[in-house]
């Protein structure tokens, strides 16, 4: 859990994947196409891997990936992130963590 949380804090936006994930791929190119540069961990190719997955489970993020922090915090999965960008607020959050600027 240690890690997971030390690594989601390091930058504003930070995504954890695994790279045959087609949701995850989704989320990052939607956060690429709001104007973020998030920090991506694809967990199937690290080698704490399974041990992070058990973190984000335990933080009550089933399936595990794509696991979305914003600003340090936990804001969810796939369904999670597109009803935020959906109302409109993904956008915000990612504005006020500092992940984008306008």
């Amino acid at each position: 859990m240690d890690r997971v949380r030390d690594l989601a804090s390091k930058k504003a936006a930070v995504i954890f994947t695994k790279s045959s994930c087609c949701m995850c791929h989704s989320i990052k190119a939607l956060f690429y196409e709001l104007g973020a540069s998030p920090a991506v961990h694809e967990l199937d190719q690290d080698a704490k891997g399974k041990q992070m997955e058990v973190a984000l489970r335990s933080l009550g993020c089933n399936p595990t990936v794509p696991a979305v922090f914003i600003g340090g915090k936990f804001v969810g999965s796939a369904p999670e992130i597109i009803s935020h960008h959906l109302d409109g607020s993904l956008k915000q959050m990612l504005i006020d963590a500092g992940a984008i600027w306008f």
